[in-house]
């Protein structure tokens, strides 16, 4: 499971591997819109909800990188870490990459944009 963490949005893939070359298959992908949710623990709350409904054996997530907006950072750091912890109590590997990493093994360049990495997926 690859989770992209956020306070507003917080996208997530399922992938499976199978067969001896382990390519990877797109089981499902999707965004979890947490706009109007006021209450800030309880965002936090749906990264829970999405790792318990897909049971993955691994966790990806994206690597902290550096921000302008303070505030901003701090709340990703929270989603972050909420993630992070939520894999640790079920005993799930993480593993953390960096963003520019994750995008150029998925289009080839680390500059590409969210939406053309969803075009490709």
């Amino acid at each position: 499971m690859g989770i992209d963490p956020g306070t507003n949005f917080m996208g997530y893939a399922i992938l499976k591997t199978t067969g001896k070359n382990c390519k990877p298959e797109l089981v499902v992908s999707g965004v979890v819109d947490m706009k109007k949710m006021t209450d800030p623990y309880l965002k936090l709350q749906r990264a829970l909800q999405v790792i318990d409904s897909y049971h993955p054996d691994e966790l990806a997530i994206e690597a902290q990188f550096y921000g302008k907006n303070i505030q901003s950072m701090l709340k990703l750091g929270r989603a972050q870490g909420v993630a992070i912890a939520a894999a640790l109590q079920r005993n799930i590997p993480i593993f953390e990459y960096a963003p520019k990493k994750i995008k150029m093994s998925i289009t080839g360049t680390g500059e590409a944009s969210k939406e053309q990495i969803a075009i490709l997926l």
